[in-house]
């Protein structure tokens, strides 16, 4: 190879490589807008909560009705100190607002919660349904941990102490 094509070969070369950094450059910005976005936008994100993360109002956490009365189990996150308390409410077939722990008393170390699959709730860990109409009727087992939600003035509202006293379900098993 003649010094011209070394040389021209070279240069080339160094071009690709400098076109490459704008590039990288442009997507570690999208990144981190991206990141900043998620932060400020997206309920729990900013703490890392599994599910939207909700406050208590003067001891209580207040839901709006008509957004947890579709027949959907909808899921929250709720802070006691360090531990993140997870809990769903649904309507279910029969039209009762039913909520419960996101955890039962025998998968709770496994803390894999449960899903919805049509009018039965599913444990995650060890695949047993569970009737919907059901949900805070049973308790103990594999059955949802139940909560005793109130409706009043168009809000389903929930006792903080109640998430509290749940809060043990949630918390890291020894090591």
């Amino acid at each position: 190879m003649s010094e011209r094509k070394e040389k021209q070969a070279q240069f080339s070369a160094e071009a690709k490589k400098k076109s490459f950094l704008p590039l990288a450059l442009i997507a570690l910005v999208v990144l981190l807008g991206a990141g900043v976005l998620a932060y400020k936008f997206i309920p729990g994100a900013a703490v890392g909560c599994k599910f939207p993360e909700v406050t208590a109002q003067q001891g209580q956490i207040v839901l709006p009705l008509e957004k947890v009365s579709n027949g959907q189990a909808h899921f929250f996150s709720y802070r006691s100190g360090a531990t993140e308390v997870n809990f769903f409410v649904l309507k279910s077939e029969d039209g009762v607002l039913r909520a419960a722990l996101d955890t039962c008393d025998v998968c709770y170390h496994a803390q894999k919660g449960y899903r919805q699959e049509g009018a039965e709730m599913v444990c995650n860990n060890c695949n047993m349904r569970f009737p919907s109409n059901m949900i805070a009727e049973v308790q103990g087992g594999c059955n949802p941990a139940p909560l005793k939600p109130t409706i009043a003035e168009g809000q389903v509202r929930i006792d903080e102490a109640d998430l509290v006293a749940g809060a043990w379900y949630f918390q890291s098993p020894p090591k």
